[in-house]
């Protein structure tokens, strides 16, 4: 399960970078984080890309569907669940191991704000933290159905991760369809001597 390292690096990744921008103090270790203005925004990247500090209550990309606690609950079964499938699915391909991976760490970064960011910051309970996001992205103008979009929704390197690890799953799955639909048979599908397991190839001597 080496893959979880990986893990655990984007969750470092991710909640450093939100220490950074929500501002924290850790007198017992002498650390003090200024942060941002809440809805304040300061280019990095010139206008393509933007720090800019807000909260959501909901899922990646501010999307927001049932309730604070129902995400909180909803992450921590998600995370366990693919914990689970990761040690389940620890002999296939490293590249599908890793977007698992990937898809837990942000999972993990994010449900460390819902659970822990309103009791450590004191303004919500357990289980009823806003998720912290600050990266801000331009993107192409479209207008769907009256809707007009010209920024990329604000998000955090969670979200980030997710996302790329779902495309990297996608990628993967498509991968491992092409190769079984042209014939390319996985080690585990072979018997103990070579053999295929079908029993359709391959002769046998009797003695």
């Amino acid at each position: 399960m080496r893959v979880l390292i990986l893990s655990m690096t984007i969750v470092l990744a991710d909640q450093t970078a939100k220490l950074f921008v929500k501002g924290a103090s850790f007198p017992a270790l002498g650390i003090w984080l200024k942060g941002v203005p809440y809805g304040s925004s300061r280019p990095l990247l010139g206008n393509f890309l933007r720090l800019t500090y807000i909260e959501n209550p909901g899922m990646a990309f501010g999307i927001d569907i049932g309730g604070k606690l129902f995400f909180s609950l909803f992450s921590i079964i998600a995370s366990a669940a693919i914990v689970a499938y990761l040690y389940h699915v620890r002999k296939e391909s490293l590249g599908f191991r890793l977007s698992l991976a990937m898809i837990l760490g942000g999972a993990l970064g994010n449900l460390i704000d819902r659970v822990f960011y309103g009791v450590i910051f004191g303004d919500a309970p357990l289980f009823y933290g806003k998720v912290v996001d600050f990266l801000d992205m331009n993107f192409f103008d479209i207008s769907i159905f009256g809707y007009q979009l010209t920024r990329w929704p604000v998000f955090n390197i969670a979200d980030a991760a997710v996302t790329i690890g779902v495309l990297l799953l996608l990628f993967f799955h498509r991968s491992a369809d092409a190769e079984e639909g042209a014939g390319v048979r996985p080690p585990y599908a072979r018997g103990p001597a070579g053999e295929a397991a079908d029993g359709g190839e391959g002769t046998h001597t009797q003695k």
